[in-house]
């Protein structure tokens, strides 16, 4: 399908979105100054001074509720809704047996049976072996690698309504010697080199013979055993790095992902193990899919800030267009198709509608804390020992980061989400006076799952919450796992209205 016609289906798209800010998250609603006048920052997480290729530079977002003309008014109406009697009509037995069935190889059955559909066919198997691959049916890898990674801050905690996992895929060349052939090594390290490039710095690898793939991996001045990725990369100064293998010769750049990279993102119910510990359920709220198309350079990307700087000041009430449809995803505007499914009434995974696809491009398009728009590889757990599934090893005695971003997390916001609805993280880390509870900063330094995982009896109530939401098809209304609404959410906002947040 060309752009011509991509523009014409995003034209006819847009005049029927029930919500037409639909990118605007629902969580930039938070309240941020409470009755006695404390100001409170959840806002700080996503919207940062940035790193370059990231241009969008969008700190001062913090300061203000910045939006267009008909946005100030908050159209995620979900928020607003009291399921108390819905919730508590499904039963702890039910919500068990429903999210510990799998809706994932239906979906898979159901498009490749499907000639019409020329979309995204999910292809990954969820069979992961010791090192994080996975494998088909009769054990040949499939290109996806799943790995583990810090959460971001707040609502994508599982103490807040889901868990999740990320894997990541490079293109056949990526995998493949010189010859054209798979070779498991070459692709180790491809990941490694743009684990590097992403993060921007050193990456830790099992010991390889440099001599084979003809490249100073570690940047010792010598062609022998490299120990590690030492991340180098200052064209001006001449000094690059590169791929090995058949991607040898492929375009890198530190703060982007190589042409062509997918990355699969499912988004899964709570479930809970016989020790009482979260895990990860069968059932998927959502498959995400992600897939760069097109590449661009530090300057193009620079130019696209710039402009979208200029379109903001010379038209602030004018709402973004975004190009696509539910068959072929949504683009980013940086290079990315967006493509998702979620659950349809029954429960089985169905693709998103038009509307649907627009709320996955707030967040992964112009805010300051993605690198290359994607936020998972970037805090990915270091080294070669990260390669896993939650469900092989899960978040328990996990450390904190090295940042403590958590406990920073706990600071700026006075709680552990954006509406500060979430009374169980509040009564564990927290005093009465809003002060934070020095003990449980301690351990939370030493084990993440004591702040992210929720209580068993929490993680049930806020399955239900979801089901209701699945029930209703009410996904264009928030899909945030709310029993009783928020206090903290505004239901209109003044034309740049302050948020008390300092500089």
């Amino acid at each position: 399908m060309n752009l011509l016609n991509l523009l014409v289906i995003m034209t006819l798209q847009s005049k029927a979105l029930s919500n037409e800010a639909a990118y605007i998250p629902p969580q930039c609603y938070t309240k941020t100054i409470d009755s006695q006048s404390r100001v409170y920052n959840p806002c700080f997480t996503c919207h940062q001074d940035s790193i370059a290729p990231n241009y969008n530079n969008d700190a001062d977002l913090q300061q203000s509720y910045a939006f267009p003309e008909y946005a100030l008014t908050n159209h995620w109406t979900n928020l607003f809704k009291d399921r108390s009697q819905e919730v508590a009509a499904i039963s702890d037995a039910d919500i068990l047996a429903y999210i510990r069935t799998d809706n994932y190889k239906l979906l898979i059955d159901k498009l490749s049976n499907n000639a019409q559909w020329d979309g995204f066919v999910p292809d990954c198997y969820f069979n992961f072996d010791a090192e994080g691959f996975d494998r088909d049916t009769v054990g040949n890898y499939t290109g996806w690698r799943v790995f583990a990674y810090y959460p971001f801050p707040g609502t994508f905690w599982p103490a807040n309504g889901s868990t999740d996992d990320v894997l990541i895929r490079l293109s056949p060349e990526f995998q493949q010697n010189d010859s054209g052939e798979f070779n498991l090594q070459i692709y180790k390290l491809n990941l490694a080199i743009v684990e590097a490039l992403i993060k921007r710095q050193d990456v830790a690898i099992f010991p390889v013979d440099e001599r084979q793939y003809g490249v100073d991996l570690d940047k010792n001045g010598l062609v022998a055993t490299a120990n590690k990725i030492v991340y180098d990369w200052a064209p001006l100064q001449k000094r690059y790095m590169s791929y090995v293998g058949k991607a040898k010769q492929k375009k890198l750049a530190a703060g982007l992902f190589p042409l062509a990279t997918e990355f699969l993102h499912s988004v899964r119910y709570i479930d809970i193990d016989k020790q009482n510990n979260i895990k990860m359920a069968a059932r998927m709220k959502e498959l995400r899919y992600a897939r760069k198309a097109s590449w661009r350079n530090y300057g193009q990307l620079e130019d696209f800030a710039l402009d979208e700087i200029k379109e903001a000041d010379d038209f602030p009430d004018r709402l973004d267009q975004v190009i696509g449809d539910m068959e072929h995803g949504v683009s980013n505007k940086h290079g990315w198709i967006l493509q998702g499914f979620i659950e349809n009434a029954e429960g089985d995974l169905r693709p998103q509608t038009y509307e649907e696809h627009v709320f996955c491009v707030g967040c992964h398009s112009t805010i300051g804390a993605t690198t290359d728009g994607m936020f998972a590889y970037a805090r990915k757990l270091p080294g070669e020992t990260a390669w896993y599934h939650w469900n092989q090893k899960g978040l328990k005695n996990l450390p904190e980061p090295v940042n403590n971003e958590y406990s920073l997390y706990l600071e700026k916001n006075g709680a552990g989400d954006e509406f500060r609805a979430n009374n169980e993280i509040i009564e564990a880390f927290f005093n009465q006076d809003g002060s934070l509870k020095q003990d449980m900063l301690n351990k939370l330094h030493n084990d993440i799952s004591l702040l992210l995982w929720p209580s068993p009896a929490r993680a049930l109530q806020l399955n239900k919450a979801y089901r209701v939401i699945v029930q209703e098809q009410s996904f264009k209304q928030g899909r945030d796992a709310t029993i009783i609404p928020p206090e903290n959410v505004h239901r209109k906002v003044e034309e740049d209205q302050t948020t008390g947040i300092g500089g």
